[in-house]
């Protein structure tokens, strides 16, 4: 299977080293000469493309399954929408088109396209409400993965975790109330790879997350104790915010608690199953000094 990751970034990379592992063969779209030359030395295939021009997709080699990966970080709406709607939208219409259209349409989405949950179980059945412009944006994606000729899956990742981002020092400074959802690299990396090889989850949403939702200040506490320094500063919603807790600009003021049933049901072993033993690996290089 010849399987085209269209940002080939945090995830698409371990994506691409699973694949490549597996006996695959994985070609990776970046923007930059530094991503191509970092994918080549891995053993990936690099193309350089930006994936908002409208004229990039015609360039990109046909593939088997496309995975549409890519993050438009701290960028605008507009800038998102240019990348998740109108470079989506263009790709899927390329592909389409082709004498060797793929079998395989995958997007990573986020748990944000949920809303403000306040603090209530999520699940593939919940109806989206996303309050934040990108997570807007997000849901517009998923809905044209869902109108694709291909088969397309969406899913729909926790907050991402993992090598690079475990993010301790802000842990252990200070923490916000609410439920931590979380999503190790490796597991987000896997459950794509698991949709692709065990060919599941067509033409389906899935929630991708470990599924143990855990309280911030007692996981901050957790944290602490572990790395042997004092607990942090705890903050409510309201005190990180300023007083403006119902602010939908803010992740934080977005509560929910996600199931990952359905995920563990397409057969999809957990490598990580709650951020206790994801975050093992953090805590001996801090306790190393590292």
């Amino acid at each position: 299977m010849h399987v085209l990751v269209l940002g080939c970034g945090y995830v698409g990379r371990e994506l691409g080293r699973q694949l490549l592992d597996a006996g695959h063969d994985v070609t990776g779209v970046v923007r930059s000469a530094e991503s191509a030359d970092t994918l080549s030395a891995e053993g990936i295939d690099a193309v350089r493309a930006d994936l908002t021009d409208p004229d990039a997709a015609s360039t990109l080699p046909d593939a088997d399954a496309l995975v549409f990966a890519a993050s438009a970080g701290r960028a605008s709406a507009a800038e998102a929408r240019a990348l998740y709607v109108d470079g989506l939208r263009a790709i899927v219409s390329e592909f389409e088109g082709r004498e060797s259209s793929p079998d395989r349409l995958l997007l990573t989405s986020t748990t944000g396209v949920y809303g403000d949950q306040g603090g209530d179980w999520v699940d593939e059945s919940t109806p989206v409400g996303p309050e934040r412009p990108k997570a807007a944006v997000i849901a517009e994606a998923e809905a044209i993965v869902h109108r694709s000729a291909i088969d397309g899956t969406v899913a729909r990742f926790a907050g991402l975790y993992g090598p690079g981002r475990y993010r301790i020092d802000a842990y252990l400074d200070s923490v916000t109330a609410g439920w931590r959802n979380s999503t190790h690299r490796d597991d987000a990396a896997g459950a794509l790879a698991w949709f692709l090889t065990e060919g599941v989850a067509r033409r389906e949403t899935v929630l991708v997350c470990d599924g143990t939702p855990v309280d911030r200040w007692e996981f901050a506490d957790w944290l602490a104790e572990r790395c042997g320094v004092p607990e942090p500063e705890k903050l409510t919603v309201e005190e990180r915010l300023g007083g403006d807790a119902a602010s939908s600009t803010s992740r934080l003021a977005s509560d929910k608690r996600c199931r990952n049933d359905r995920l563990l049901e397409l057969g999809y072993e957990l490598a990580y199953p709650s951020v206790y033993e994801g975050y093992e690996p953090a805590i001996e290089a801090y306790r190393r000094g590292e």
